[in-house]
């Protein structure tokens, strides 16, 4: 493992696409301020690293909330 490895950070981020837009759009889950959005899935990848990278610089930080998953949820 190299030193970048070491310091790698990993989140979970919650993508959508508007339907009005077409547009990607994520944010990361319980991390404030964390989200983007981009005409394709590499460009709101790369948007998403650069937001998450810029708030982390700012300093600490601890995730509001956590995500744990998606759930279906069925009506009648």
């Amino acid at each position: 493992m190299n030193e970048r490895d070491a310091n790698m950070k990993q989140f979970t981020a919650v993508i959508e696409r508007d339907a009005r837009t077409g547009l990607y759009v994520g944010w990361v889950p319980g991390f404030a301020g964390a989200h983007s959005q981009g005409d394709t899935l590499d460009e709101l990848h790369a948007h998403l690293q650069e937001v998450v990278r810029m708030l982390l610089e700012e300093g600490d930080f601890q995730l509001e909330s956590v995500f744990i998953g998606t759930q279906t949820v069925e009506v009648a």
